[in-house]
């Protein structure tokens, strides 16, 4: 495939993920696994999954990992096809529905859309949390570390970079 033909694949792939991205790029992790891995085969899986542990513990938004594919396919100029296209497009479209948004405060409409759109994002958020633990998922061990980790979080107060770094000490020792 061309270059050019590449940063096309790009710019399509993250506009249109732009559009659907409800709670941020982690919300259509899902569909990004999909179109960088299954549809255009830009990756692996474990690549995608390298890429996303990469893109977490860089300091800055969640959107990096858009950054770094377009990197890992194209170089410079496909990690800013990608990030230019993953942004501008819902960037436009925030603006202009937030220009009016604050119109219609009281409106029905408006609070059913609120209302609705949090357990889509949560559920959005939650099918991304399942992709990449399928991916990094590789043994018994690194599933019991998921699953742990999971009821952890949601069970107690305990800061998640203490998970984080225990996940990378049993990866130093090769427990995971």
């Amino acid at each position: 495939m061309s270059d050019d033909a590449r940063l096309w694949s790009l710019a399509a792939s993250f506009a249109l993920l732009s559009f659907i991205s409800i709670g941020g790029a982690n919300a259509v992790l899902p569909e990004m696994h999909r179109q960088a891995v299954d549809v255009h085969h830009w990756m692996t899986s474990a690549h995608f999954t390298d890429l996303f542990a990469i893109a977490q513990a860089a300091p800055g938004p969640n959107i990096l990992i858009v950054t770094l594919i377009g990197w890992d396919v194209a170089g410079l100029a496909g990690a800013l096809t990608a990030t230019i296209a993953m942004i501008v497009p819902t960037s436009v479209v925030a603006f202009q529905v937030g220009r009016i948004w604050d119109r219609f405060r009281e409106a029905r409409w408006r609070i059913a859309i609120q209302a609705g759109v949090t357990p889509v994002t949560i559920g959005l958020v939650g099918g991304s949390a399942y992709v990449v633990s399928r991916a990094a998922d590789t043994g018994p061990a690194t599933v019991i570390l998921t699953l742990g980790t999971a009821v952890i979080l949601t069970t107690t107060r305990l800061h998640p970079l203490l998970l984080i770094a225990l996940g990378g000490v049993l990866g130093a020792f090769g427990i995971v």
